[in-house]
């Protein structure tokens, strides 16, 4: 079956302080945590939490392992972009650099002019974009 536009699309990527993350995307952004599950000492295991909204068809799946887990790695082009339709409200910005964000200039000028960057505990970078999607 190909994927389609009710297709669910789960975004995974590791992340060196789960607590850390949690505070950023729940406390900072605002998403819930959809599932939590803490992993054993066997090879492979790993602790996990999702979060998302519970009524959208994406969630971001966040991984933490033992010391030979693979680290974060982002670049400055790993971008989760939320589109808003609308201002970034400046409680928004403020909430997430109280938990564990950081604003930051994006090399790309469009990503400057439509929105702010803020990257999360881990390097990875979330824009909020004043503009609305479109797919044209």
């Amino acid at each position: 079956m190909p994927a389609d536009g009710q297709s669910h699309i789960r975004v995974a990527r590791p992340s060196r302080d789960l607590a850390a993350a949690e505070e950023f995307w729940v406390r900072g952004l605002g998403l819930s945590v959809l599932y939590r599950a803490e992993g054993g000492d066997a090879p492979g295991e790993h602790d996990l939490l999702m979060v998302g909204r519970p009524d959208a068809s994406w969630h971001l799946e966040l991984v933490h392992g033992d010391a030979g887990f693979v680290e974060p790695q982002p670049t400055v082009e790993d971008l989760l972009v939320i589109y808003l339709d609308g201002p970034v409200p400046d409680e928004l910005v403020t909430r997430l650099d109280t938990h564990g964000g950081r604003r930051v200039p994006s090399p790309n000028p469009y990503w400057n002019a439509w929105g702010i960057t803020v990257e999360d505990p881990d390097g990875y970078r979330l824009v909020l974009c004043t503009r609305a999607w479109s797919n044209a």
